[in-house]
């Protein structure tokens, strides 16, 4: 295994490429791959998938992986992002050492270039404006329309270039253009542009420049500064491969492979950052923490692990076509984890007062309980026992249905790690008409859970002790948006599910097993919660929950089996 969890050797068409290039020698063997964050946001896991694939090719070939910022936008980028990236990359588990480039490194090296470019003819200086480019690019089925300003010489555009650079215009007056072919059938080839002009203060190198390359200017070329061997990019940048190949070769430096494949399209969310920058900014969510959301922060808080993530981005894999990817299957990656990892604790997110008739008044006494089930080497702990506890109000019922197993007058439960009752009777609150006490009487011969005289009892509850039990918040996660395909839709703010979050107040869990933040444990019979890292609620403690304990992805997988 790698270090970030992927199996060495597996073939997806990506490593299968570049063996073969390992093995014909192209670029001497090596392999230098790059991760090119924008600051423009916090990553999600989408970005996760294709980052853990630049880190990990370049790890199985004995080569490396840069990190660099394709900062080249100052109107949205911040060094909080910065900083966030390098946070959640670590996080992750990917280590780039002393590797840490930004695109601003180069921007003397890369307008050095477009002069190479434009004394060669081939980038010009146009004056129209973006409105009038778009214009005049044409259609698929249509070619463009060559700029009126596109056959100034070599001497006018080199001079009205160097004066862009030095500030003598505005935002939008002039713009540096490849000069390629405006009826090229790949509107890519129809004379890009590679720089424009933003008065704005960049978050490293100040007010240095007002002049800022494109992505598609700066791409290629930091690659090639940096020895990149293999440029891996999803099928967003398949069209702009030609113009990546153009550039290289009209400037005849180091040219890397772009190669592409298909990002990560999860249901019932967004992948972009421009969609989740805007949930952030209007303030539809708490934030890019918010464990609603996709980012790698979002579900740090969540509870999901580095591990989890790693195992769900190996199982999707890599391939050349964009296909949807069911939410069960991560949490499917969750619960396989939690299971063996997560420490069992009795919580109750709806309590109704249980009171045992026959327990003598202000005694308590210690129980034994196991901690998981699955690990036996974690042992056990201590649980308080009293004559009034807290049971969840829908393990009891009135008028119980046919085959309820759990608490209903005259029926007999056990009380998980304690005794067996039975319920005597019920109080009703007069006004709400809700059930606010229940009574019943134990049997002391059950201690532990199990009766001495064999007779056995089909449900078990739940419980804390009310003279122990601790306060806490409860915070339960669905999917954020009702719909599945969020990919194309812009109006997606009117798909917000109302049922995204569920807060419970008034929870309770037994004393002595607040957790730290982050770390997963199981509430019994609820699901898999972790304390928040970043909430507490009026002192109030509160947990998130992960997953649900029910597995949805199990059952899809089995119905798939099925049908085959």
């Amino acid at each position: 295994m790698t270090e970030s969890g992927s199996t060495e050797g597996a073939k997806d068409f990506i490593r299968a490429q570049i063996a073969e290039d390992m093995a014909s020698g192209r670029f001497g063997g090596k392999v230098i791959t790059r991760l090119p964050p924008e600051p423009n946001g916090y990553p999600h896991i989408g970005h996760a998938k294709a980052f853990l694939l630049d880190y990990n090719v370049a790890v199985e070939n004995n080569g490396h992986c840069n990190l660099r910022f394709d900062d080249t936008n100052p109107l949205k980028e911040e060094a909080e992002f910065v900083e966030a990236i390098k946070e959640d990359l670590h996080w992750i588990g990917i280590d780039w050492a002393e590797r840490e480039y930004y695109a601003s490194d180069y921007y003397q090296a890369l307008y050095d270039m477009a002069v190479v470019l434009i004394k060669n003819g081939k980038a010009y200086v146009d004056d129209l404006s973006a409105e009038q480019v778009r214009e005049y690019r044409g259609t698929l089925t249509e070619p463009g329309i060559n700029s009126p300003f596109r056959e100034r010489s070599v001497e006018e555009n080199l001079d009205l270039f160097c004066r862009m650079k030095n500030g003598e215009y505005a935002d939008g007056e002039k713009t540096l253009r490849a000069k390629i072919d405006m009826s090229a059938p790949n509107i890519n080839l129809r004379d890009p542009v590679m720089y424009r002009i933003i008065h704005a203060t960049h978050h490293r190198t100040g007010d240095a420049w007002c002049i800022y390359p494109t992505y598609d200017w700066a791409h290629g070329q930091s690659d090639s500064i940096e020895g990149i061997t293999h440029s891996l990019c999803d099928l967003a940048y398949e069209d702009h491969r030609p113009l990546y190949d153009w550039f290289l070769n009209e400037l005849g430096i180091h040219h890397p492979r772009q190669m592409e494949f298909a990002r990560l399209v999860l249901g019932f969310t967004v992948l972009s950052k421009r969609k989740l920058r805007k949930l952030v900014e209007e303030g539809i969510v708490e934030g890019w923490d918010d464990p609603r959301l996709p980012t790698l922060r979002g579900l740090r808080r969540r509870g999901y692990t580095p591990s989890m993530i790693r195992a769900f981005i190996d199982r999707i894999g890599i391939s050349k076509t964009h296909s949807m990817v069911d939410m069960p299957l991560l949490e499917y990656f969750a619960r396989e984890e939690l299971n063996k990892t997560a420490r069992r604790v009795m919580a109750v997110l709806d309590p109704v007062k249980l009171v045992i008739d026959n327990y003598p008044e202000n005694k308590s006494e210690e129980l034994e309980a196991e901690n998981n089930p699955e690990e036996p080497a974690v042992g056990s702990r201590k649980v308080l026992f009293s004559r009034e506890l807290f049971i969840e109000r829908e393990d009891f019922a009135e008028e119980p249905p046919p085959k309820y197993y759990r608490l209903a007058p005259g029926k007999e439960v056990r009380l998980k790690h304690a005794y067996y009752v039975t319920c005597t009777s019920f109080v009703k609150d007069p006004v709400s008409g809700k059930v606010s006490e229940i009574h019943c009487t134990y049997d002391p011969a059950t201690r532990g859970g199990w009766s001495e005289d064999g007779r056995k009892v089909r449900g078990t509850i739940h419980w804390v002790s009310t003279d122990h039990a601790v306060d806490i918040q409860v915070r339960l996660y669905d999917r954020l948006f009702t719909r599945e395909n969020m990919e194309e839709t812009e109006d997606y703010i009117t798909y917000l599910s109302p049922q995204s979050l569920t807060t419970l107040a008034g929870c309770k869990i037994e004393d002595g097993v607040l957790t730290a933040p982050g770390v997963g444990v199981q509430f019994l019979r609820q699901g898999y919660f972790c304390r928040d890292s970043a909430e507490s609620e009026n002192g109030t403690p509160v947990y998130n929950r992960i997953v649900a304990l029910k597995d949805s992805w199990a059952k899809i997988e089995k119905k798939a089996e099925k049908a085959t």
